[in-house]
C-alpha cells in the first residue's frame, strides 16, 4: 500500500500545469509579477493540503491577463514600438494612370439622391480596383524587352536566325517556317488567348495547329476559294469566307452551318464582347451576325463599292472599311450611314490597323504612303512614304507597327510619335505577304504569303502579363466553359455601339421648355395656359378628398370638350374647302362625276 506523501507526489505532477514559453511581446508588469507569486503561493498552499491546484484558478488567471493584453494591445502595437510610417503605403500617380478606365462623371445639383449614391458607390469600387491592381502591379516580374544592338548596330540588320539562336530553346522554338506552296497564298489568324492559330490558303486549304506545341489540331480542303479566316468566340469554333457563302466549322474541321445571306465575303472582323461577326462583301454590304443565336443584326449598305479592307477599333467596336476612292468610313450597326468618312489617300486604301487603346489608326494606300491618324480629333499626326507601298498593316498589344512591302515585312517602333527615319526590325520572306497578325501576349509576327506561313520573333511586341478575368492563355477546359457561359451573360447588345462609349454613362437632362412642348404636343393643348382649378371648400363633409378630385376633372373634361370641338370644326370645315375645290376642277374641265345624275 502506498504511502500518502507517495499519492500527494504523483497528484502533484499529474497535476502541476507547466509554464508557458516567454514570447517577445509579453511586457512583464508589476501587477503581473504579483499574480504569477499569488499563483505560486495557492499552488503550494494547496500542495501543502494535499489538493491539486483547480482549473477554475487556472481560468481566472488566463482571463484576467487577457483583459490587461487587450487594454494595452488598443495603445500600443504588439512589439511595443510605434509605426514610422502609419497608413497605406502611397501610389504613384503615374501607375494609378495606367490602370485608370473612365473618367470620373460630374455630378450635377439637380439629380436624385438615389442616382447620385449610385453614381458615387459605383465610382468608389472603380477606384478601389484600380488601387488594388496599382498596389499588385509590383508582383508581376515579366517585363518587355526591346532588342538592343551593339554600338554603331542597327537592330534591323539583325536576322531571325541570330535571335533564335542567342535565345532560349523554347524561345528559339517559337521562329519557324510552313512550306505550303501548293494552296497559298494564306491568311491568317491568332485566337484572342494566342494558343491557336488558323491559316486559311487562297486554293481551299484550312487548318488548325496549336502553334506552341506544333500539334495538327484539323486540316480540311473546302475545295473552293477561301477569302479570309477567323476565329469566334473560343478555339472550338471559327468561320470561313468561301467563294460563294460563310460557313462556320468547329476545331475537327466538321461544318455547322452554311449562311447563305452572306453571300462573296472578303473580310472578316469578330467583335468578343458583343459576340458579333463582321463582314465585308465584294456586293459593297457591310453585315453583322449574331454568333450566339445565329441571326443578321444589320446589314448595311455602304454605297462605295468594293469592301475588302477592314479592321476594328477595340476600344468602342466601331468597324473600320477601307474604299477604292481613299476614304476610310467608321460604322455603327446601329445606323444605315457612316458615323464618320475621312479621305486618307488619293489612291485606294490598301490596308488599316487601329491600335488597341483606340487612339490611333495607321492607313496605307496606293499613293504608296503610311499615313497614321489621331482618332479622337481626325487628325493626321504623321506620313512616310514607302518606295513599294504597304499591302498589310499590324499593330501588337504593345504598340509595334509592322507593314508588309511585297515579301519584306518591317517592323516598326514609336510611328505616332516622332518621325521614324528606319525600322526596328526587317525580314525577308519567300513570297508575296497577303497577311499580318501578332500574337496576343507573345513576342511573335505570324507572317502569311504565297509560300506558306512564317512565324517571326520580335522582341517586345506582346503584352508579358495577361488579365486572367478577361482571357486566360493557362485555363483548362472547366475553366474555359465557366468563361463562356459568363461571357454570354454579360454579352454586350448591339445597341450600345457608339463612337464615344462614355456616353452611355450620361444623363441627357432636357429643358423644362423642352418638356412642356412634348407634353403640349402628347396632349395636343397647354394644360398651363390657365390656372389650375381650386373647387372651394364646402362643409357638412361635401369637400371630401374623393369630391374635390371629382370636381377637378369634371371641369378639365369641360375644357378638353372645348378644344376637342374646336379642332373637329376646323378639320370639317377644311374637309369642306377640299370638297368644293375638287368639284370645281371637275366642272372647269368638263368632266362630270358619278353623282351629277341626281342633280335637277
Amino acid at each position: 500500500m502506498a504511502s500518502a506523501v507517495e499519492a500527494v507526489s504523483v497528484k502533484l505532477h499529474v497535476g502541476k500545469k507547466g509554464k508557458p514559453p516567454k514570447r517577445y511581446w509579453d511586457n512583464p508588469t508589476e501587477n503581473d509579477e504579483d499574480i504569477n507569486k499569488k499563483s505560486r503561493q495557492d499552488e503550494e498552499s494547496d500542495s501543502n493540503q494535499g489538493n491539486t491546484p483547480g482549473v477554475s484558478l487556472n481560468k481566472e488567471l488566463a482571463k484576467e491577463r487577457q483583459n490587461k493584453n487587450d487594454r494595452q494591445g488598443k495603445i500600443d502595437h504588439i512589439s511595443g514600438a510605434k509605426d514610422p510610417f502609419p497608413g497605406e503605403a502611397p501610389i504613384p500617380q503615374e501607375r494609378l494612370k495606367k490602370f485608370q478606365r473612365v473618367e470620373k462623371t460630374k455630378v450635377t445639383s439637380g439629380l436624385r439622391t438615389k442616382l447620385k449614391e449610385a453614381i458615387h458607390r459605383s465610382e468608389a469600387e472603380s477606384e478601389h480596383a484600380q488601387k488594388q491592381a496599382a498596389r499588385f502591379d509590383v508582383l508581376l516580374p515579366e517585363d518587355a524587352g526591346f532588342l538592343e544592338g551593339d554600338e554603331g548596330e542597327d537592330t534591323c540588320t539583325i536576322s531571325q536566325d541570330d535571335i533564335a539562336d542567342a535565345v532560349d530553346i523554347t524561345s528559339g522554338a517559337k521562329y519557324f517556317n510552313l512550306n505550303l506552296s501548293q494552296f497559298g497564298p494564306y491568311r491568317l489568324d491568332y485566337n484572342k488567348a494566342g494558343r491557336h492559330l488558323l491559316l486559311g490558303g487562297k486554293r481551299g486549304h484550312v487548318t488548325c495547329i496549336e502553334w506552341q506545341t506544333k500539334n495538327l489540331v484539323s486540316e480540311i480542303n473546302v475545295m473552293e476559294t477561301v477569302n479570309d479566316v477567323k476565329w469566334l468566340h473560343n478555339e472550338e469554333m471559327y468561320a470561313v469566307a468561301q467563294k460563294k457563302w460563310l460557313y462556320i466549322y468547329d476545331s475537327k474541321g466538321v461544318e455547322l452551318h452554311c449562311i447563305r445571306k452572306f453571300n462573296d465575303v472578303l473580310s472578316m472582323q469578330f467583335l468578343p464582347y458583343h459576340f458579333l461577326l463582321a463582314t465585308a462583301s465584294a456586293t459593297g454590304f457591310l453585315q453583322y451576325l449574331d454568333v450566339s443565336v445565329g441571326k443578321e443584326v444589320a446589314a448595311i449598305n455602304a454605297k462605295l463599292g468594293r469592301l475588302g479592307v477592314m479592321a476594328q477599333n477595340p476600344q468602342n467596336a466601331i468597324i473600320h472599311l477601307g474604299h477604292p476612292n481613299g476614304i476610310v468610313s467608321l460604322w455603327s450597326p446601329n445606323q444605315k450611314e457612316p458615323l464618320v468618312k475621312m479621305l486618307c489617300h488619293q489612291g485606294g486604301v490598301r490596308s488599316l490597323a487601329v491600335d488597341k487603346t483606340g487612339t490611333y489608326m495607321v492607313t496605307s494606300g496606293l499613293d504608296k504612303k503610311l499615313k497614321v491618324y489621331d482618332i479622337r480629333f481626325f487628325k493626321p499626326l504623321q506620313s512616310y512614304f514607302l518606295p513599294a507601298g504597304a499591302s498589310c498593316l499590324s499593330i501588337s498589344q504593345k504598340g509595334l507597327l509592322a507593314a508588309a512591302t511585297g515579301d519584306i515585312v518591317q517592323v516598326y517602333r514609336d510611328v505616332w510619335g516622332t518621325p521614324v527615319t528606319k525600322p526596328y526590325m526587317a525580314h525577308r520572306v519567300r513570297g508575296g505577304v497577303t497577311g499580318l497578325s501578332f500574337c496576343p501576349h507573345e513576342d511573335v509576327l505570324g507572317v502569311g504569303h504565297a509560300d506558306g506561313f512564317t512565324s517571326m520573333i520580335v522582341p517586345g511586341a506582346g503584352e508579358p502579363n495577361f488579365d486572367a478575368m478577361d482571357v486566360n492563355p493557362l485555363a483548362g477546359l472547366k475553366q474555359r466553359r465557366e468563361w463562356e457561359v459568363k461571357a454570354l451573360l454579360e454579352k454586350v447588345q448591339p445597341e450600345l455601339i457608339c463612337l464615344d462609349p462614355t456616353q452611355l454613362g450620361r444623363v441627357d437632362r432636357s429643358s423644362w421648355e423642352q418638356r412642356h412642348e412634348e407634353r403640349v404636343k402628347v396632349l395636343g393643348y397647354d394644360p398651363l395656359a390657365h390656372e389650375k382649378f381650386t373647387p372651394r371648400n364646402k362643409k357638412k363633409g361635401r369637400s371630401s378628398s374623393g369630391a374635390v378630385e371629382r370636381r377637378k376633372k369634371k371641369v378639365a373634361h369641360e375644357d378638353q370638350r372645348d378644344v376637342i370641338r374646336k379642332t373637329v370644326e376646323e378639320n370639317m370645315g377644311k374637309e369642306k374647302e377640299l370638297k368644293e375645290k375638287e368639284t370645281a376642277s371637275l366642272s372647269a374641265q368638263g368632266q362630270k362625276s358619278a353623282l351629277d345624275r341626281f342633280k335637277k
